[in-house]
């Protein structure tokens, strides 16, 4: 009968173990990208492809045309993108682009643009799904809102977890874009540059209620000692001590005496 229990206990266990491994989101080490609730409201990053292609630069079509265009949501909440192509291969898509690590050099190498913007360390493989874009790489904007399969091309949507505000991995403003063929080899890619910066609408934070200082000055004489004309507590303990011992001193020198 025992032997039965355990053997039924042990498959439901390997059952929801099973089911936990093959339902669980891929997602970075560093866990999902957040999303960015403090963007500078008013500045506005504009990268340009350029006239020729990083590929096949003697191909008479010419380059890729188009450009993306971000900027702060009014409440500082993600960022919206606004992203257009034409003049596009008439084979190789559908076409993909993303947001990468490091700026184009000048001389517009697209390769020295390193990898996908990754702050959270989630890497490429397996593909995004577009319906949880927060286990997605920050960068992958056509992995999270659809690759360019239409010439012209035009999509605008807000990313929650990109960021206009410098110095934290979000950040975009100081990196670029590549457009892709679907085998990933690059086409062409463009650099992101401040074209506005009216930012005094920048939404703050507030990191803890307005409620909360309001109980701190009673809990401040508490733990400090205020001054008084007669000095600092220990050295009047020290003096009523140093009286008592001596009154002592004396009553003991006279009981001797009238005992003699």
């Amino acid at each position: 009968m025992y032997t039965f229990l355990i053997a039924v206990i042990s498959t439901a266990l390997l059952a929801v173990v099973s089911a936990q491994s093959t339902t669980e989101p891929i997602t970075g080490i560093r866990g999902n990208a957040t999303v960015i609730e403090n963007n500078p409201v008013g500045k506005v990053y504009t990268a340009t492809l350029p006239e020729k292609p990083f590929f096949n630069p003697t191909n008479p079509k010419g380059n890729v045309k188009g450009s993306i265009s971000a900027t702060a949501n009014p409440n500082g909440i993600g960022v919206k993108f606004i992203v257009k192509f034409e003049n596009l291969p008439t084979s190789g898509g559908p076409f993909l682009y993303h947001l990468h690590d490091a700026p184009v050099p000048a001389d517009g190498n697209c390769t020295k643009t390193l990898a996908h913007a990754d702050p959270y360390i989630r890497g490429e493989t397996p593909a995004c799904n577009a319906q949880l874009p927060q286990t997605c790489q920050t960068g992958d904007l056509s992995g999270k809102y659809g690759k360019i399969a239409s010439d012209p091309f035009l999509a605008t949507y807000t990313d929650d977890f990109a960021s206009t505000l410098p110095g934290i991995g979000a950040f975009f403003g100081n990196r670029s874009f590549v457009i892709h063929y679907a085998n990933k080899t690059r086409i062409s890619c463009a650099n992101f540059t401040l074209v506005s910066s009216n930012d005094t609408t920048t939404p703050i934070p507030v990191p803890y209620p307005t409620t909360k200082p309001t109980t701190l000055p009673s809990t401040v004489p508490a733990t400090t000692p205020s001054p008084t004309a007669s000095g600092p507590p220990v050295e009047f303990t020290g003096g009523a001590n140093a009286g008592a011992a001596s009154l002592l001193s004396l009553t003991v020198v006279f009981g001797l005496f009238f005992m003699l």
